[in-house]
């Protein structure tokens, strides 16, 4: 009877303690599965579906029909677009080769029009004299989302010409580039650096997107600049979350935990509060990570390294590990 118990109390004890998977590539995904816009609508994707390509289109050459638009503080709402291998279109336009530029790149069924890229535009603009250029991928970006991200890789590495382009035009150092991403966008402007050979001084994912990613070559990386940082948001356990979860940066911020966020009951909202984090640390630079040794500790809170400001506008930003990174329920977080 003493045996028996005692066993009972081992199981009860074994269950009261809760599993924590370590983050990794090990994420299960559906078949189907709910996958949002940049409005935060749901739609349904087929993880299995083939990719949608003609029989003679060079999947390289997605990136062709990108759209670059310019944003400063001469013309803060009323973009200016810029083309590829146009020096007129450059030297007509507002960009200041002695300023900073920052290039904000959105994620699936989305444009110009949609988040992140006003509320980015204006973080920046307000913040200090940079350039702002806005991708718009669109064209791809509507595609079936197994279509869109076997086009990803060509996407970025058309931004990454661009910007080589713009460089050998107007002499805008690379070194004053900070790329940034959400959700698919991610990991175009992953690809967008490495075209560069990791030149630029900032890389930054926000909530890189998972289904499709996980093992996925072509994700964003710790090589594609001098600096890459991910934001985690939505990163789920065993059934994956929409983003990747798992780190893929010199500096991962798991926030709140990296798979649910306060004042949010879905996974829209859990993803989306990525680049709502992220723009009010450009802001104020509040938000302070600390450094972690395993997702236990990230999990429970319980993280008692280094410190790292999550996110900022900082062009010399170093650092590299895993950081739990904590934030209110409402801004500036």
């Amino acid at each position: 009877m003493k045996t028996a118990i005692l066993i009972l109390a081992t199981a009860i004890t074994a269950y009261a303690v809760p599993l924590v998977p370590e983050f990794s590539e090990d994420r299960v995904y559906p078949r189907f599965i709910q996958f949002p816009d940049g409005e935060g609508v749901l739609h349904t994707v087929d993880l299995e579906a083939e990719p949608q390509l003609e029989v003679d289109e060079d999947i390289s050459r997605s990136g062709s029909r990108n759209q670059y638009l310019l944003f400063t503080r001469n013309n803060p709402d009323s973009a200016q677009s810029l083309l590829i291998d146009d020096e007129d279109s450059i030297k007509a336009s507002n960009f200041n080769p002695q300023v900073p530029t920052i290039v904000v790149v959105h994620g699936w069924l989305s444009n110009q029009n949609i988040e992140p890229n006003p509320t980015l535009r204006d973080t920046f603009l307000a913040k200090s004299d940079v350039n702002i250029i806005v991708v718009d991928w669109s064209r791809v970006a509507i595609s079936e989302y197994a279509t869109a991200v076997i086009r990803v890789p060509g996407v970025g590495r058309a931004v990454g010409q661009f910007l080589a382009f713009l460089n050998s035009v107007t002499g805008a150092p690379f070194e004053k580039m900070h790329l940034i991403g959400l959700s698919l966008g991610a990991h175009v402007v992953g690809n967008a650096g490495r075209e560069l050979g990791g030149r630029v001084a900032r890389v930054t994912g926000l909530d890189p997107a998972g289904p499709l990613w996980n093992l996925n070559s072509n994700r964003i990386n710790r090589d594609d600049a001098i600096y890459v940082e991910a934001l985690h948001t939505d990163g789920g356990y065993l059934v994956g979350g929409l983003g990747i979860g798992t780190d893929v940066a010199d500096a991962d911020f798991y926030v709140n935990g990296g798979v649910s966020q306060p004042g949010c009951l879905t996974n829209v909202c859990n993803h989306m509060n990525s680049f709502r984090y992220f723009a009010a640390t450009v802001t104020y630079n509040h938000i302070v990570g600390r450094e972690c040794t395993s997702s236990m500790q990230i999990t429970l809170d319980r993280c008692r390294g280094q410190e790292l400001h999550m996110g900022n506008d900082d062009f010399n930003k170093s650092g590299s590990g895993r950081y739990r990174a904590n934030t209110r329920r409402r801004y500036p977080y």
